[in-house]
């Protein structure tokens, strides 16, 4: 029967002409947009003058410095990782374990999030006007003379925070999920608390913890943006070193390889990924989904620790937006705290042309990005054809990989003939579309794994073809999912440049390159400015694309939160 009906759908594949054309368009896509860049990296980081070479790359792992940047990439987001995943878990645990009120879930949701729809730079700001030499707590509260706020410390404590919240999502719904028949064995069975956490609870949560950590050890080692600002001179790391050979030293050639040893890790850490992931389905199954009841796992002792460990690690979040709001208000921070509206004046008179680019960039990119992901998602989740599974890995390889990559990758293969794109707001939108919409893409082959498939088939009976049956049945299903994508794209588009710093010209610009800018400059009151407007942005068009996925779908369809 089921070889039948198999048999049955790549015939209509084979048949449908319009699906047909869809694959081939995709694949074309791809192809240029996917494979060719990385095939020109690879190219020219092993060629010289036409004949393949070693040389490059022998001579960049000679240089002690480029290893010393490489060892402090690992270890970085080694620790990054650590630190940001102990913290999600706890976050996690305490939403999901201390008791604590609906209204206390919204509010952990709403801080712990903050730092993902933010500017890249937004963290690091904080800590400079903070832990810097005119800095908040350092001088004006301690009364310290001269500290430095650049180096290891302040580096790992800013990407942890802006990262944990990725150990958050990921651990939250797994300890949800996790049913407390279990853990009411082993309390009957004269378990402690602790024990029963210790050997029933913590295991469960291995394959996320796992996940989790991986989730940020790709964040930290594709990270370029707190390392530039922060890591300052006594911590090169790989991103930022490839970044200044190529707008430093115009060495092309070396910045293709070091971006290159960024490749393998990235790669060990998307396999690993994938295989906790696979895991992680597999303990939800055995962790008893739908248990009646859970039971008070959590001593009130242990319940008052978590919190006041959430409230503090909330405090500080919303302590450095607030600081941020502060310092965009005042004419100069740590000097004079007069208030002003003269840096938002800057940035709508000397940014608006970055503020025009970007929105026009990431309003175009959004709409191409999340239709983008739900036909590649469909494509690959509900239909059979030759290389589907080749599409679905290919879709990802952008999202995988680092940031710079990709930049220097689409910097060195449309710079040239057949693909002219250098300088254009074209060649952005596509770094976007491929980059992004992945999530795109694997939350409409999660939402497509919960529908039947004898709604399609019902379809297909009554005589309608592939593109009556995805509009007509299968888009509004699958509308979540589209809207996820949605807003992913178009919070990237506002706050990405790792990969886009290579890519923006004089023609079209950004505003987090303008922020960037602004820091080097010392202008910190502008770039607090503009990272206070893109936050207010992000929101409006997010709670703009909540409101419209609440009018189109029934409460048991949506997602948490568009592009969360």
């Amino acid at each position: 029967m089921i070889a039948a009906s198999t048999a049955r759908r790549r015939w209509r594949v084979a048949d449908d002409p319009l699906r047909a054309i869809v694959i081939a368009g995709l694949w074309l896509l791809l192809g240029v947009f996917v494979v060719y860049p990385l095939a020109c990296l690879v190219v020219r980081a092993f060629s010289d003058d036409g004949a393949f070479t070693l040389a490059p790359f022998v001579s960049t792992l000679r240089n002690a410095n480029h290893l010393r940047a490489l060892r402090n990439s690992l270890l970085l987001a080694f620790l990054v990782a650590v630190v940001g995943t102990v913290a999600g878990f706890l976050f996690a645990f305490t939403a999901e374990r201390a008791r604590i009120s609906r209204s206390a879930k919204r509010l952990l949701d709403a801080v712990a999030l903050l730092p993902l729809i933010s500017p890249p730079f937004t963290s690091s700001i904080a800590f400079v006007f903070s832990f810097g030499p005119r800095g908040l707590i350092t001088h004006d509260l301690l009364g310290l003379q001269n500290t430095q706020v650049y180096g290891w410390t302040s580096t790992l404590a800013a990407e942890a925070l802006t990262y944990f919240p990725l150990a958050y999502l990921a651990l939250r719904p797994l300890i949800a999920s996790i049913g407390g028949d279990l853990e009411e064995a082993a309390y009957s069975l004269g378990g402690s608390r602790w024990r029963v956490f210790r050997t029933v609870t913590l295991p469960l949560t291995v394959p996320g913890l796992g996940n989790a950590f991986l989730l940020l050890f790709a964040a930290s080692l594709a990270d370029f943006a707190t390392p530039l600002i922060l890591s300052g001179n006594d911590l090169p790391v790989l991103p930022t070193e490839a970044y200044l050979q190529i707008t430093g030293m115009f060495d092309l050639k070396s910045g293709a390889v070091l971006s290159l040893l960024l490749l393998a890790p990235a790669a060990l850490v998307f396999l690993a990924q994938r295989h906790f992931v696979a895991r992680r389905s597999y303990v939800t199954v055995t962790g008893k989904v739908g248990g009646q009841g859970r039971p008070d796992s959590v001593a009130p002792w242990t319940r008052v620790f978590l919190i006041c460990i959430c409230v503090a690690v909330m405090a500080f979040i919303v302590y450095l937006y607030a600081l941020l709001v502060y310092a965009s208000a005042v004419v100069a921070f740590g000097a004079n705290g007069t208030l002003t509206l003269n840096h938002y004046r800057v940035i709508f008179t000397e940014g608006l042309p970055a503020i025009r680019d970007t929105l026009i960039i990431a309003l175009i990119g959004m709409p191409l990005g999340g239709l983008y992901g739900v036909v590649v998602g469909y494509l690959v989740s509900r239909t059979r054809f030759a290389g589907r599974q080749a599409m679905e890995i290919v879709s990802m390889i952008n999202y995988a990989l680092p940031g710079t990559i990709v930049g220097i990758a689409y910097l060195i293969a449309f710079n040239d003939k057949p693909f002219v794109l250098t300088g254009t707001a074209a060649i952005i939108i596509v770094c976007y579309v491929f980059r992004y919409s992945p999530t795109g893409i694997r939350t409409t082959v999660a939402l497509l794994q919960q529908i039947d498939r004898s709604i399609e088939e019902a379809s297909f009976s009554l005589g309608a073809g592939s593109f009556a049956t995805f509009r007509r049945i299968m888009l509004p299903l699958i509308l979540p999912a589209f809207f996820a994508g949605l807003g992913v794209v178009f919070i990237r588009a506002m706050t990405a440049i790792s990969a886009t710093i290579f890519l923006v010209s004089i023609n079209w610009t950004l505003i987090t390159v303008r922020i960037l800018e602004n820091m080097t400059e010392l202008s910190l009151g502008p770039a607090a400015a503009f990272s206070v407007f893109v936050i207010v942005v992000v929101l409006v068009v997010t709670s703009a694309l909540n409101l419209a996925l609440r009018q189109m779908t029934t409460p048991e369809m949506r997602p948490s939160t568009v592009g969360g």
